[in-house]
């Protein structure tokens, strides 16, 4: 039988497709287009926090963030559907886009509430969800964004240690292809104000941040 929690190869991923699941999209809540490169002077991270629904709720609601998309990243297989990440034979991590812009809102602030808002040492699950589909993941644009997002691990583990929490195990990496989640999964919580979300943090605080304007 399968193990979702184990990563699967490359050689044994499904072959995908060549076309997107998604090739247009309006954001639900602030209409922007869920397609569209980031804008001139705005910056973007991909972040990995366990089920998506609840994670793209904490990052539109951020004063700065300009928009952000769910889809997939981190594995093998083009263009996957929802179903066959989560078979977990894609080897892909559920992830959330955050474009923002860094004038009103920094990468430490965003970071901030990447670690505070899920449990970091899980491996490949968070909470009840368990998967490979569900690691913890930073997957970074530029190498001043992942210089950053190590120093901030670093800085968060510190304090977990303190707190008697086990090792972090987010993987932070340099962004491969994103691929875009189907329409319906796109602000799920706006669409669906009742439905599941499985965010929840260590309750270890991060050291506030300051952000530059």
């Amino acid at each position: 039988m399968f193990d979702k929690q184990i990563m699967i190869s490359k050689e044994d991923a499904l072959p995908g497709r060549d076309n997107p699941i998604l090739e247009f999209g309006q954001h639900f809540v602030n209409h922007t287009d869920l397609t569209a490169p980031p804008a001139k002077g705005c910056q973007q991270i991909l972040l990995g926090l366990g089920c998506f629904w609840g994670a793209e709720r904490l990052f539109w609601n951020i004063p700065g963030v300009v928009s952000t998309s769910v889809g997939y990243a981190g594995g093998y297989t083009p263009n996957p559907t929802y179903e066959e990440v989560c078979s977990g034979q894609t080897g892909h991590t559920e992830i959330v886009r955050v474009v923002f812009d860094p004038d009103q809102v920094s990468l430490a602030a965003i970071l901030q509430v990447f670690w505070e808002k899920h449990d970091p040492t899980q491996g490949m699950r968070q909470g009840n969800d368990r998967g490979t589909q569900y690691r913890s993941a930073i997957y970074a644009y530029s190498d001043e964004h992942l210089v950053a997002a190590k120093e901030s691990l670093t800085t968060y583990q510190q304090l977990l240690v303190q707190s008697g929490k086990p090792s972090i195990t987010t993987e932070i990496a340099v962004a491969g292809p994103y691929y875009l989640a189907e329409e319906y999964h796109q602000q799920y919580l706006a669409k669906n104000p009742n439905g599941y979300c499985g965010i929840g943090g260590t309750g270890v605080c991060f050291p506030p941040q300051n952000n530059e304007s």
